[in-house]
């Protein structure tokens, strides 16, 4: 008999187990004090908020050449940590010029005045109501970080986003905000179909009778951030300048940094692009060189027509 309980009590032991590994569970609440930014991360039925133990140690005074954007992140950033009222942010446009860097700045900036981050992946952004929750109570201030944010149609995060940050029945705290960063305006594919107006089809009856509510709903995500700031590619000048920041950064004296101004733009040459990306890659590559060019391309008549000869949109980048 008690070999047949023994049994009994192994399998119901084992059928717990697994029913634990695909049910549901609560989200519990982290060590709050063993870092300021954190990540969200969801294994199957389980998930949970693991500390960012090395943080990027970017700061607001190592972003040049995107002053009004900074400016405005910072004085919304400041009245949230404040109490007061503020946004939530959506920053767009050209790609590596710094929209990621400013969010983690102004954490550095604000950490030590109560700001927490919380980065959460596109496909779990399903479970905010759940992180909104959990920090109801907190004391800190929270920043929701959604990185190089999109969605295709239909993607279940889109209208969970959509719902917490302005159409919920359930308001949101006041010490929770999202700030997510994308190179697409509107977060969505905009295809040129969603142009085109109405036209009758005798062989095609799938046709979007209000083809401007489509057009609508392409927007409406967008919308609902309260704060817009755009980011746009650097000239060939503002480049420089960002090179010549991060090659002072990495301790190059101003010799080797003026040296440096047509590598830099043969760099930028063969990424085709001049984004603050760029200038920053060019900076640890040359500074782990000890500030040696030995190696790289020709530039005395490349940099010479760098901007004669510049791929095809370029400054557009």
């Amino acid at each position: 008999m008690s070999d047949a309980l023994d049994a009994l009590l192994r399998r119901a032991d084992a059928l717990l187990s697994r029913l634990e590994a695909v049910l549901p569970q609560p989200l519990t609440p982290p060590d709050w004090e063993a870092a300021v930014a954190f990540r969200y991360r969801k294994r199957g039925a389980s998930a949970r908020l693991e500390p960012v133990r090395h943080l990027s140690t970017i700061r607001l005074d190592d972003l040049k050449e995107v002053e009004p954007q900074k400016e405005r992140l910072l004085r919304n950033t400041r009245q949230f940590v404040q109490g007061q009222p503020a946004n939530n942010v959506l920053l767009t446009g050209a790609r590596g010029t710094g929209k990621s860097s400013l969010i983690k700045a102004c954490l550095n900036e604000f950490a030590g005045q109560g700001l927490r981050l919380i980065e959460v992946d596109k496909a779990d952004l399903v479970d905010l109501p759940d992180l909104a929750d959990l920090v109801a109570d907190r004391p800190e201030r929270f920043v929701i970080f959604c990185d190089d944010l999109s969605f295709d149609e239909g993607e279940a995060g889109y209208k969970a986003l959509k719902s917490m940050l302005d159409g919920s029945i359930a308001a949101a705290t006041d010490n929770l905000l999202i700030y997510a960063t994308s190179n697409r305006r509107h977060l969505l594919p905009e295809q040129m179909k969603d142009n085109l107006g109405y036209t009758h089809s005798e062989r095609d009856g799938n046709v979007e009778v209000h083809p401007g509510e489509a057009v609508e709903e392409k927007i409406s995500l967008s919308e609902r951030f309260g704060l817009w700031i755009s980011f746009y590619s650097f000239s060939q000048q503002e480049y420089l300048a960002i090179v010549a920041q991060w090659l002072s950064h990495f301790g190059l004296d101003a010799a080797r940094i003026e040296a440096a101004r047509q590598p830099a733009l043969v760099w930028a040459l063969e990424r085709g692009s001049r984004s603050g990306r760029v200038a920053y890659q060019f900076a640890r590559d040359l500074a782990g060189r000890g500030g040696a060019d030995e190696g790289m391309a020709p530039v005395a008549s490349v940099a010479a027509t760098a901007d004669r000869d510049a791929p095809e949109g370029l400054d557009h980048v």
